[in-house]
């Protein structure tokens, strides 16, 4: 039986992969990086069968090791460490057979010339997709972010014609994991959280930059597709190395617009006082949570062209802004702000909104 090493295992999006892909292929045999043995138990206590490594991103030892006796090996710990990824393609190239790795990215590559240009809250009107437009998604600048790790993925064919390479490009993601630890998303999920805390909504300065959005548990139908072709004769239908590329999108959003729906959603389930926004400039967003201003102030605009046309990729899950009323609830749950029952029965008010005069 083919032998797949997965590294974020008890992360968001690895956690859900990994669902996805040892629910399929119960009989396949898996390797699981993990930091620790609390880690470790969590996903023992889930998947009995899969074999547990312990490390972390800069054990490249191990790393090389584990990758050199895999035959798939699916990245999705940290799209910017350098040096694992690095020691994935040093490990495949040790091999004589022919190996698979599928890399986690994200369309943060996309917002560069945000970054470039000091703008945010501004629409662009620049769409990249992963099909017509392969050549100019996998050669844009060095400054992108999550490039340098995108090159190494990129040239690792260069290295060894053995290895076959894939790189998953996820936008905003959101929705529940099924993965063994963390099943909670950052971007939409944060907003939220600060939202609440601060009594108010908000957008960065106008708020009409735009991105694309995908539930994880579509976005995991992409990896499994992906190991499901490596499984097969010849890589099966996927593309692999330079147009090995796949965007993951379910359409794109306004941040501006996310930021007053919540604002109103919180409004409505009288967790804020007012539905009103304030626009915050880079700096202002940024002390609220470090690179908030990149997480809801960028452009990052792509089409999903790839993986539905080889695959029949079609997304099926809910629409973020439908699933906006449930991350609210969670996230006020969290920071123990909504009532229970007696509470609510008893008419009490809720000591977390500041009195009208305050």
């Amino acid at each position: 039986m083919p032998k797949l090493f997965i590294t974020g295992a008890t992360g968001y999006v690895g956690g859900d992969a990994l669902y996805t892909v040892a629910t399929t292929y119960p009989d396949l045999e898996i390797t699981a990086l993990v930091r620790n043995s609390d880690k470790g138990a969590k996903i023992a206590s889930q998947y009995a069968k899969v074999r547990l490594v312990y490390g972390d991103l800069d054990s490249t030892d191990l790393i090389t090791k584990e990758a050199a006796d895999a035959d798939i090996v699916i990245h999705c710990a940290n799209c910017d460490h350098l040096e694992s990824a690095k020691s994935i393609v040093a490990g495949l190239s040790q091999s004589q057979k022919q190996t698979y790795f599928i890399h986690t990215s994200g369309t943060g590559i996309l917002s560069f010339e945000d970054f470039e240009q000091n703008t945010y809250g501004v629409e662009r009107e620049k769409v990249y997709d992963d099909w017509d437009g392969i050549n100019e998604v996998t050669s844009i600048p060095d400054s992108a972010l999550h490039r340098n790790v995108d090159k190494v993925v990129l040239a690792a064919n260069g290295v060894s014609n053995t290895i076959h390479t894939a790189i998953v490009c996820p936008p905003c993601i959101f929705g529940p994991g099924r993965g063994p630890d963390n099943q909670r998303s950052v971007q939409v999920y944060e907003m939220t959280r600060v939202s609440l805390e601060r009594h108010k909504g908000f957008t960065i300065n106008e708020g009409v930059n735009k991105w694309t959005e995908i539930h994880v548990q579509d976005l995991s139908n992409v990896f499994l597709a992906l190991v499901t072709a490596a499984l097969s004769a010849d890589g099966g239908k996927a593309t692999w190395n330079d147009k090995g590329y796949y965007f993951t999108e379910n359409g794109e959003f306004v941040w501006g617009e996310v930021g007053q729906k919540l604002a109103q959603l919180m409004f409505e389930k009288k967790l804020i006082n007012s539905p009103d926004v304030d626009q915050l400039d880079k700096d202002e967003t940024d002390k609220l949570l470090p690179w908030g201003s990149y997480l809801w102030g960028t452009n990052s605009r792509c089409k999903s062209i790839r993986a539905n046309k080889l695959f029949g990729w079609k997304p099926s899950q809910t629409k973020l802004f439908d699933l906006l009323p449930r991350i609210v609830d969670d996230e006020a749950r969290k920071l123990d702000m909504i009532k229970g029952h007696a509470a609510r029965a008893a008419g009490e008010a809720n000591p977390y909104i500041p009195a009208q005069n305050e």
